[in-house]
């Protein structure tokens, strides 16, 4: 049974940092591409940061130069490492898994939530002004 818990949100802020963590149980990372999405109410889901079986990586503008994703397969877990935190970056952020395609880059695994196999239950991120 795969599954994907998050962790490592909580309040913090502007300017300071964060590191989130998903630990993955019944999957292997090298065999994923795995992605961070987050999610104000009301809004739709979006793609923050992605990273293939590979280690390729792709990131929306809004965080490019300030989060970076990584992961360590050996211990199950993806990261995101979260700097220069800005109040727009409150959200809940989700870890999310597919199974890895060479047809598809990392690009495009951030951006079709619809097609991710496998999701955490998130972990809420606040940054105050």
């Amino acid at each position: 049974q795969v599954q994907l818990v998050d962790s490592g949100g909580g309040l913090a802020q502007a300017g300071g940092s964060l590191r989130l963590a998903c630990t993955a149980s019944g999957l292997s990372l090298d065999d994923y591409d795995v992605a961070w999405f987050r999610q104000i109410p009301g809004k739709e889901r979006e793609g923050v940061a992605a990273i293939d079986s590979n280690g390729k990586t792709d990131y929306a503008e809004s965080v490019k130069g300030r989060f970076t994703i990584s992961k360590d397969a050996s211990e199950h877990t993806l990261y995101l490492e979260m700097n220069s935190l800005k109040p727009e970056d409150t959200a809940m952020y989700y870890c999310a898994a597919d199974r890895h395609s060479d047809y598809k880059s990392p690009q495009e695994v951030r951006l079709a939530a619809d097609g991710m196999d496998y999701w955490g239950k998130g972990t809420l991120v606040t940054i105050s002004s």
